[in-house]
């Protein structure tokens, strides 16, 4: 008898979609085809092997197709070219930071000499000094004025070529020379005289002793008359380093030095400039000759 359905019994095919196997009670009483089953699995895993190697195979193609056209797509790329030419060697590349890099602590040059250090005691203070050494030449141009040079004299009792006050400024400040030199220009003369210490300190309190009346002697000579010896002139007194340095002004037809008379305040203020920038210079040489050598 037949249960079920009618219709022809279903084949079971394990490598079908929607085949069925028939396991039920209703057996047709035929066994399963076991060596068809084997084979059919043989296939299915040799097909599967197939597959696979051909996979592979087209993978390792694609790569490398793709690595290819990327070599050639960096070649095509000039900025590329030049940033790799633009590159330093293997050499100097930094290796992440762990070579050393050497430091050195910043140098500067010294600081040059300062000038008054070597006119600010006799310790330093050691080249040829004079009156002509001092001022050389035979006059004196300043812009346009011409100051012509007349008398000399060097001393050292400082206290015969002073008068009024300064002798005693210039002997209790322990003065060892006193030089003085005259110019002249027209019917003016002034008498310049430097008076030289043994350090800054015995100059610069000299300088702050001298009063109005503390007065260098003027130097009359080489056709040069008497001047100030009564008259009114005009002084002044300053210092730089270890020398204080003094001027006195006034007219050799002996007239006297008003407030109107404005060429003898410029020639004394040329004249005491002048001794000034002499005095630096002697500094300046001295600096110069020590760094040097």
């Amino acid at each position: 008898m037949n249960y079920g359905q009618g219709g022809p019994r279903s084949q079971w095919d394990p490598w079908k979609p929607n085949s069925e196997q028939p396991w039920s009670g209703a057996s047709d009483g035929r066994s399963p085809d076991w060596a068809a089953l084997a084979e059919a699995s043989e296939t299915r895993h040799r097909r599967r092997r197939v597959l696979f190697i051909v996979g592979g195979v087209l993978a390792t193609v694609g790569i490398g197709t793709a690595v290819a056209m990327g070599v050639m797509s960096a070649n095509d790329n000039s900025g590329a070219n030049n940033a790799a030419s633009q590159l330093p060697s293997n050499g100097d590349i930094p290796n992440g930071g762990s070579t050393s890099v050497p430091s050195f602590d910043p140098t500067t040059a010294p600081p040059p000499l300062d000038p008054k250090e070597f006119v600010a005691s006799a310790k330093k203070d050691t080249a040829p000094l004079g009156p002509d050494i001092l001022f050389p030449g035979t006059q004196l141009t300043v812009g346009s004025t011409v100051y012509k040079k007349a008398a000399t004299d060097d001393t050292k009792s400082c206290a015969t070529a002073a008068q009024g006050t300064l002798p005693k400024v210039l002997t209790g400040n322990g003065c060892t020379r006193l030089m003085r030199v005259t110019y002249t220009k027209g019917d003016l003369a002034v008498t310049v005289g430097v008076a030289v210490f043994t350090t800054e300190a015995q100059a610069t309190k000299a300088k702050g002793e001298a009063d109005s009346k503390s007065i260098v002697k003027a130097l009359p000579g080489k056709g040069v008359k008497a001047f100030c010896n009564g008259a009114v002139c005009r002084s002044t007194t300053n210092a730089f380093g270890r020398y204080a340095y003094f001027t006195i002004t006034g007219f050799t037809a002996g007239k006297d030095v008003t407030t109107k008379d404005t060429a003898v305040f410029r020639a004394g203020d040329d004249l005491a400039e002048f001794a000034f920038k002499q005095i630096h210079r002697r500094g300046e040489a001295q600096a110069s000759a020590a760094s040097t050598g």
